[in-house]
């Protein structure tokens, strides 16, 4: 941290007033206070959910710069509860190996914390800061999950790569007629149906599907099974014991597969977190597996994060990308 002690402090500051409208909505309490470069603290981003703060780092730093940074953050903002998470470039190749190093269980500074629940748009969801890199809820999707929420009364809707769940979460206060939820594991989809029940939401196992999502897009097809509105969210890189999936490689296939099970008039909400696939490109991966399907797809929107707590730059422009399609 090139930084001294100080001049952080008052960066920390200065980032922490730009979040004022979300600090001081009561039905918000997960947000982003540290996006790296566009705050002035490369390499540095930190969520805030409740009174806990994460903070994530996306290169090697010393220990001296880590102390530095940790030293910083406790002088702005006292948090009651800090853990610490190391995100280098290798990250997804060592989270099997060095998770521990990468993510430890325990709390860097205050308080330890199993479970918390934080709130988005007034919705409940369960935080769990010692369960590895990722702790329940990604802040980039807020916007896109409000987004979702007012348009699918009496649809139907399917949550690709759920995690958490927290598109199901959201579609369902919105009114959703029905959700299918299917990831690859099942230990994140039973995190889901805790934050149903936390919203009140009742819970059918069969709406919680564990398994290759590929594998179950060809399924539903093969049935003929179609949903209003379907919500591909893959992670940028993944494997199971019967695939893998590269984003930058693999995104048209996936809009095709998806395409698929997208009824008449449909949409197809297709979402990308990898920062170095360009929009452009992107769209355009969307845009061929959607013919390769045979269907002509009709865009309706782009979103993305907000730019309240996910500044971007030149230097660092907006990693998501949601494009919606309504296929006639």
């Amino acid at each position: 941290m090139s930084l001294g002690t100080s001049s952080l402090v008052e960066l920390l500051l200065q980032a922490r007033e730009r979040r004022a409208p979300l600090r001081e909505d009561p039905r918000t309490t997960a947000f982003r206070l540290i996006n790296g470069e566009p705050d002035g603290v490369p390499d540095v981003t930190v969520d805030v959910f409740e009174y806990l703060h994460v903070v994530s780092l996306y290169r090697d730093f010393s220990p001296a710069e880590e102390q530095v940074l940790l030293d910083a953050i406790e002088s702005a903002w006292a948090p009651r509860s800090l853990y610490l998470k190391r995100r280098p470039k290798e990250a997804r190749h060592l989270a099997n190996v060095a998770k521990e190093q990468l993510a430890p269980e325990q709390v860097e500074r205050g308080e330890p914390v199993e479970s918390l629940v934080a709130l988005e748009n007034g919705l409940r969801f369960l935080i769990r800061p010692g369960q590895g890199l990722s702790v329940g809820l990604y802040l980039d999707m807020r916007d896109t999950r409000a987004w979702l929420a007012g348009e699918v009364r009496g649809l139907t809707v399917l949550n690709l790569f759920s995690y958490t769940c927290g598109f199901g979460v959201a579609a369902t206060a919105g009114g959703a007629k029905r959700v299918l939820n299917i990831d690859a594991s099942r230990r994140v989809l039973e995190w889901g149906e805790e934050n149903a029940r936390l919203n009140g939401q009742s819970v059918d196992r069969y709406d919680y599907v564990a398994g290759d999502v590929f594998e179950w897009l060809g399924r539903l097809a093969r049935k003929g099974e179609t949903f209003d509105v379907v919500v591909a969210d893959p992670p940028s890189f993944a494997t199971t014991r019967t695939s893998r999936f590269s984003a930058a490689r693999d995104y048209a296939r996936l809009a095709e597969a998806t395409a698929r099970v997208v009824a008449p008039g449909g949409r197809l909400v297709a979402c990308c977190n990898l920062a170095t696939l360009e929009p452009r490109r992107f769209e355009a991966m969307v845009t061929e597996g959607v013919s390769r399907a045979g269907r002509k797809g009709r865009g309706l929107l782009s979103l993305g994060p907000s730019p309240v707590d996910f500044p971007a730059s030149p230097a660092q422009p907006a990693a998501l990308k949601v494009r919606v399609l309504e296929l006639p």
